[in-house]
């Protein structure tokens, strides 16, 4: 059985047993993490979704998280200054195992969903509890001119 599936604006086509390395995801290596966004599963029958085939799910296992090869960006203009310029660039990846591959019952798992690292950081920052406006302010004590101004302006 085999399945289409999408992760970090890529598609796999992925089967039980298969190593890929995917943008880099929120989760530590040895975890088990489960891809719920399956674009087609096939095998004896072929089901196709629109956009996504429901309840489908491919669980996998993070092997490690690494750092791809290095991209070179070379740059060269035509004029005199400023004209050679080479820039590198390291992405950063997540190796996993693909270990199961499900036509149904994605929701009874039981598995963390797979998210990339922005998505973790988006809902960290939603669920963070939100800062205390109602503190005092008067915790930094004024100069004494100063101090001695804004009484008098209270009063």
């Amino acid at each position: 059985m085999f399945a289409v599936l999408k992760t970090g604006g890529k598609q796999y086509k992925v089967q039980a047993g298969d190593v890929l390395r995917v943008e880099k995801l929120a989760a530590l290596a040895g975890e088990k993490i489960q891809f719920n966004e399956i674009l087609m599963v096939g095998g004896e029958t072929v089901t196709i979704g629109s956009p996504l085939v429901t309840g489908a799910a491919v669980q996998a296992e993070v092997i490690d998280q690494i750092k791809g090869e290095k991209v070179i960006h070379y740059v060269k203009r035509r004029r005199k200054h400023s004209s050679q310029r080479t820039k590198g660039h390291r992405q950063h990846l997540t190796l996993v195992r693909v270990t199961e591959v499900l036509a149904a019952g994605a929701e009874a798992t039981g598995v963390a969903i797979a998210t990339g690292t922005a998505d973790a950081r988006r809902a960290a920052h939603d669920a963070a509890p939100a800062p205390m406006a109602s503190a005092p302010v008067a915790a930094v004590p004024a100069k004494p001119k100063r101090a001695a101004k804004a009484a008098a302006a209270t009063e």
